[in-house]
């Protein structure tokens, strides 16, 4: 099978690079904060990261008291920062796409993924996969692009009205899972949109018990400083969700 890296392609990654630097971007202010709240205590806990992306995350668990962590990616480039901007004895990073997580043989207590997982075509195998990794009753934390931003491809994202404003987020096509090619820095990049149901369903026949589910949506005091992302109150970004290997 084969995967996707678009983050070794250059043109996307220094496009990616830019928006990460924006101090406004939705992930620091809404993804991040609702993943690391989903997360247990990290006490001497092993960790593995899918996705780990320059490792920036793999440091914050080891900071707060994990083990061991190991942090996988697909991309070099990616993990070319990691080593040099996120290295620590206790973490170990690894040029390994998801789709080959067979090939690791350790058990860990947590398995966390952050925006990765909406790349990865064959889900049903990764959520398999990722329970055969786990300890018991381990946990298993991810953040994707929420269902109504993986359904929809092309057209206007928004309808609104005559002053520019936006009035209701436009979806086509949610009902049917399978790949979505947009352009985002480069053509042809391909998520693979799958619906609520067919992510809880496949969850929980794995195995997984679903403890929480989050759809970030912004404060009041952040929207303050931040008024542009008013709009997430018509559609989230992002689904988080922790499940429990039973």
């Amino acid at each position: 099978m084969s995967q996707q890296n678009i983050y070794d392609n250059s043109t996307f990654f220094e496009g990616y690079k830019k928006i990460r630097e924006n101090k406004s971007n939705a992930n620091d202010l809404f993804e991040t904060p609702a993943l690391f709240s989903l997360l247990p205590d990290l006490q001497g806990k092993t960790i593995l990261d899918l996705g780990c992306g320059v490792g920036g995350h793999c440091l914050e668990f080891v900071n707060g008291g994990a083990k061991k962590v190991v942090g996988i990616d697909i991309s070099k480039k990616m993990l070319e920062v990691a080593e040099k901007e996120n290295h620590h004895s206790k973490i170990t990073y690894l040029n390994l796409p998801m789709e080959r997580l067979s090939q690791i043989s350790e058990k860990f207590d947590l398995v966390v993924s952050s925006l990765a997982i909406h790349y990865v075509k064959d889900f049903e195998k990764l959520v398999c996969d990722v329970f055969n990794l786990l300890n018991e009753k381990g946990l298993f934390v991810f953040s994707q692009e929420h269902p109504l931003n993986t359904c929809f491809s092309e057209g206007n994202r928004w309808t609104k009205d005559e002053k520019g404003n936006k009035l209701f987020a436009n979806i086509s096509n949610y009902s049917t899972d399978g790949v979505r090619e947009s352009v985002w820095f480069i053509d042809g990049v391909k998520k693979y949109h799958r619906t609520f149901s067919s992510i809880m369903n496949t969850l929980v026949s794995a195995g997984f018990s679903i403890e929480t589910l989050i759809e970030p949506i912004p404060t009041e005091e952040l929207l303050l400083e931040f008024p542009d992302h008013r709009d997430l109150f018509h559609k989230p970004d992002f689904l988080l969700v922790r499940g429990r290997k039973m």
